[in-house]
């Protein structure tokens, strides 16, 4: 007997989506399972502070009773202005109970962009640590309407008081530990919205949603082979795209949250030890103060910790030397509009037979897609065709998946230039190797063309990276009469070593070919973003303001 067929739905008498066997995917679901499963299993430590799962997930619903009590609603944006503190946790989770969106701040930027993300976003409610006051008072004083504010005062941070506003933890008591939240009406709604560094012009408003937060959680999961109750160390800010979603992956696997308010190198390898970590992420900088530290005073740690880097491609160095003291870093690649990582290099077994300079050139790659994002290419920016896996034939990387972002908020010219031919557009220069990975060689607006010739800025980084004095370097164009630009580098040397210009420049000659060796050399600290990246724009015109070619003082880092 024939199954009678639609000419234009051959599945239409087939069963459909019903409320049973459909329900829309929210993180939010992760911990109400970890409450429900391990209720009295440990789930966040900060200081002496201990909560369990059960606690967080009634604290969670008092925030989010507050939130609902005091108007937010579907739609509304509730920006938040925390160190990763358990407060900060407790947002990830409350704010979208509610149907609001959250809007995580980074503490680092100043008055100026606060105010501009707060009137972007419409922020309806502010939820800020006291020790920001003097930055929130200012930032507020700016806008026409200001979004009403609770301050969450930090009893380990008592120097941190004298905001105006509502308590957090009055606020929290007002509401109901058995608050009925309900999942998004549509899995699409927005979630967070996270905003880029705008170093351009002015920020833009990244948006993400329930679903792609819950498959980037569950890929983050299974990428690292997380086991079950991991412990995290938040070395990572959880105001950087949603802590990569690992507040959402820990409660999956209800595992721990040691919270930390900054990065001080003694404070987290005390924290290490104390706690057994197992995973923790950061971009290399972190990494190198950590190995800086134990390499100098404090033995290597005695456990392994899995430790996730992105933000920028690891040096030889930082790879080599953070296996030595106890880290087994995994180096993954991503954007704020991919929700952090999307890429992963994952090892293959072939590479074990591979001697230690190349396993390590192996593991420095940005790799292949991340298990729950669909596809990630290097391709020709304007015709879109993958160019061929020769490690040579140059190509712009992009994705396209679910764990893409929905779009810039109220900027349809910025996301239709992101997402022209269907493919997100990272902006990020590549090559395809021919197992398939993926290799950075630069940004886009970071080569430099030098008498013609393509300098990659990473390349020459790279190579410097492997002198013994050097801690940190950085490489950009600088404008030069005869070749039109030159490679200038900025060098953070190891403390207590001394080298000359003249001296890394040799060191280059054995490894570069000439046009690609630095003309210029600029020693001492280099500046970062406040989300620990290189402003290679800001060092761009430092280049051509000054760059000595004498030997540099003494720099410690």
């Amino acid at each position: 007997m024939s199954r009678p067929r639609s000419p234009t739905d051959p599945f239409a008498a087939w069963p459909k989506r019903n409320d049973a066997n459909f329900v829309a995917l929210t993180p939010i679901t992760f911990l109400a399972k970890a409450a429900q499963v391990h209720p009295d299993r440990l789930a966040l430590v900060y200081n002496d502070a201990r909560q369990s799962w059960s606690e967080t997930y009634a604290r969670c619903r008092r925030l989010a009773a507050a939130l609902a009590l005091a108007g937010i609603t579907r739609g509304d944006t509730v920006s938040v202005l925390l160190p990763n503190t358990p407060p900060m946790y407790e947002a990830h989770f409350a704010v979208p109970m509610v149907g609001a969106v959250l809007n995580t701040l980074n503490t680092r930027i100043d008055v100026a962009l606060i105010a501009f993300q707060l009137r972007h976003a419409g922020t309806k409610l502010l939820i800020a640590d006291g020790a920001y006051g003097a930055v929130v008072e200012a930032a507020l004083a700016r806008l026409d309407d200001p979004p009403r504010l609770v301050v969450a005062n930090d009893p380990y941070e008592p120097g941190g008081r004298g905001l105006a506003g509502r308590d957090y933890e009055d606020f929290l008591a007002e509401g109901d530990p058995g608050y009925l939240w309900r999942h998004p009406e549509d899995e699409c709604d927005p979630i967070a919205l996270s905003y880029t560094s705008g170093t351009t012009g002015d920020p833009k408003g990244v948006v993400t949603n329930h679903r792609g937060a819950y498959l980037n959680a569950i890929g983050q999961i299974l990428s690292w082979d997380m086991p079950d109750a991991p412990v995290y160390l938040w070395t990572l800010p959880m105001f950087h795209c949603n802590g990569w979603c690992f507040p959402w992956a820990v409660a999956a696997k209800a595992g721990v949250n040691v919270c930390l308010r900054g990065v001080v190198p003694p404070i987290v390898i005390e924290q290490i030890r104390r706690h057994s970590v197992t995973h923790m992420s950061g971009a290399p900088i972190v990494y190198d103060m950590l190995i800086g530290a134990l390499e100098s005073g404090d033995a290597p740690l005695r456990h392994t910790v899995k430790a996730m880097l992105a933000g920028a491609a690891p040096t030889t160095r930082t790879l080599h030397k953070g296996k030595q003291v106890g880290f087994d870093i995994t180096h993954v690649y991503g954007l704020t509009e991919v929700y952090g990582p999307a890429a992963i290099c994952t090892p293959r077994d072939e590479w074990r037979g591979a001697g230690d300079a190349e396993r390590v050139r192996l593991n420095a790659r940005q790799g292949v897609a991340n298990i729950m994002q669909e596809s990630m290419i290097v391709a020709d920016p304007k015709t879109l065709r993958p160019v061929p896996a020769d490690g040579e034939t140059l190509g712009e990387i992009m994705f396209r998946g679910n764990v893409t972002m929905s779009g810039y908020l109220e900027n349809p010219a910025a996301t239709e230039a992101a997402f022209a031919g269907g493919w997100f557009h990272t902006g990020d220069l590549a090559v395809m190797e021919l197992d398939g990975y993926a290799r950075i060689t630069d940004r886009s607006k970071d080569i430099i063309i030098s008498g013609g010739e393509n300098v990659s800025s990473l390349e020459v980084e790279e190579v410097l990276s492997r002198h013994p004095s050097v801690a940190a370097v950085a490489v950009v164009a600088k404008s030069d009469e005869h070749w039109g630009e030159v490679p200038c580098a900025f060098v953070e040397l190891v403390a207590g070593q001394d080298v000359t210009a003249r001296e890394l420049q040799g060191f280059c000659r054995d490894h570069l070919a000439r046009y690609k060796v630095p003309k210029a050399f600029v020693f001492g600290p280099i500046p970062r973003t406040a989300t620990g990246k290189i402003p290679k724009f800001e060092l761009r015109s430092l280049a051509n303001k000054t760059a000595a070619s004498t030997p540099p003082p003494r720099t410690a880092v």
